[in-house]
């Protein structure tokens, strides 16, 4: 017997500012809402909104002053795998997990993406970084890859 995989990507480009992460936001909840859970979903969603945002608020923006906001999702049989990526131009320190204070306001992002992605890590070129988060396995619709 053998599987079938189906594999889709998505690239976007936002701006870099705040709105960028609502562009980002309401673009993957359209494409991926048929594909996994609302459950899965709305992890997917808040992960990127915490990527997009940390690109804005602590790196440079990639060439015109944008980043470019990327996902893709293999779908097999036994479940579907989803990578999200925001590539900027990059920051002096890159990304890491900072203690929480419970006073703060900020710098809970990365443990929220820690908690809810299966895994996640940074690539740095000569252009800026990507930050990227693995989701796995998540179930697949019914329907949506054929087993043959």
């Amino acid at each position: 017997m053998s599987t079938v995989a189906v594999e889709r990507a998505w690239c976007v480009v936002v701006p870099h500012h705040a709105g960028g992460a609502r562009v980002a936001r309401h673009r993957l909840a359209a494409e991926l809402a048929e594909a996994v859970s609302p459950a899965v979903l709305a992890d997917l969603v808040a992960v990127l909104a915490e990527l997009v945002g940390n690109a804005v608020r602590h790196a440079d923006p990639l060439p015109g002053g944008v980043v470019r906001v990327s996902w893709r999702l293999r779908t097999t049989p036994e479940g579907a795998r989803v990578r999200l990526q925001v590539t900027d131009g990059g920051a002096a320190g890159g990304p890491r997990i900072r203690p929480a204070d419970p006073a703060a306001a900020d710098g809970r992002g990365l443990h929220i993406v820690t908690g809810l992605a299966s895994r996640w890590g940074v690539d740095r070129d000569g252009l800026g970084q990507s930050v990227w988060a693995d989701f796995d396995p998540v179930p697949a619709p019914p329907g949506l890859v054929a087993a043959g």
